[in-house]
């Protein structure tokens, strides 16, 4: 098997694990495996993977330097178009039917609701970094400007993990999961950085 071959093998599974979660859910939602409230289990749901991924996007930079395989920066961006796709129809079920498009109830929402609120900031932060995230918009911006812009991801992380924290009701055990997981992978960045320096 050639190198191209092996690679496009490779991609294929990468989109089919990013795609994986989605066709699940669907696949529960039409068997009516998504409980008494399936419409909060879908936005959850879809809210919960789009922070996995976005953490598996943070975890590709270190993982290729620590395994030494550069190679492995090159799903990144994939990586990160998906979680921001599920964070996406995450928000679009919550507005579209959950809530019906009631734009009314959505702005108090977003106001009374500190959850909401700063999943909304997260959202509105990320919307660039996917709209940027094609090599044509790199020559566009600039590479120093492009890089700086798409460094916001160190913030809308955290903010993702916040989100999550406070819309948990009972067991706060997978947002504070997460919260360790990006404190290790800022901490290993900061790391990084003082040690290049």
């Amino acid at each position: 098997m050639d190198r191209k071959a092996r690679e496009r093998i490779v991609y294929a599974a990468v989109w089919l694990a990013c795609l994986a979660p989605l066709l699940w859910l669907a696949w529960r939602g039409y068997a009516g495996e998504l409980g008494a409230n399936p419409i909060e289990a879908v936005i959850r749901k879809l809210g919960v993977w789009g922070l996995r991924l976005l953490l598996v996007g943070l975890a590709i930079s270190p993982a290729a330097r620590i395994l030494r395989q550069p190679r492995l920066i090159r799903f990144r961006r994939t990586v990160g178009l998906f979680a921001f796709s599920y964070i996406l129809l995450h928000l679009s079920t919550y507005i579209g039917v959950d809530q019906f498009f009631d734009w009314a109830a959505i702005g108090k929402d977003i106001l009374k609701r500190p959850y909401i609120t700063i999943g909304m900031a997260a959202f509105l932060l990320l919307t660039p970094l996917a709209a940027t995230s094609f090599n044509g918009a790199v020559r566009r911006l600039g590479p120093k400007r492009w890089r700086r812009l798409h460094q916001l991801i160190y913030l809308i992380v955290p903010m993702g993990v916040v989100h999550y924290y406070l819309l948990v009701k009972a067991d706060h055990r997978p947002p504070l999961i997460y919260g360790g997981i990006v404190a290790a992978l800022l901490g290993w960045r900061l790391w990084a950085a003082r040690k290049s320096a």
